[in-house]
C-alpha cells in the first residue's frame, strides 16, 4: 500500500479510539454495533498500523458514537 496518506489513517484511528473512550465503549462493543471484527477495530485504531478504513464504516462509526464524521478527520 502506498504509505503517502498514512498520517491521516493514523490520525483517523487515534480519532475513532479517543471518541470511542469519551463514550466509554470498548473496541469489541464498537465492532459487534458497527457488524465488524474486534481485531479490524483494533487495526484500524492502532497508531503502529496503517489500516484503510471504508467511508461505509467511518459513517457507521460515527452513528454508533453520535459524532459528526469531520470529528474524525480533525488534525488537532
Amino acid at each position: 500500500m502506498d504509505n503517502k496518506h498514512a498520517e491521516k489513517y493514523i490520525r483517523v484511528g487515534l480519532n475513532i479510539s479517543l471518541q470511542r473512550k469519551l463514550k466509554k465503549m470498548t473496541q469489541a462493543e464498537l465492532a459487534e454495533k458497527i457488524g465488524i471484527s474486534r481485531t479490524h477495530m483494533s487495526n484500524i485504531e492502532a497508531p503502529n498500523m496503517i489500516t484503510p478504513v471504508s467511508l461505509e464504516v467511518i459513517f457507521d462509526i460515527c452513528e454508533v458514537l453520535n459524532i459528526p464524521p469531520e470529528i474524525l478527520f480533525k488534525n488537532d
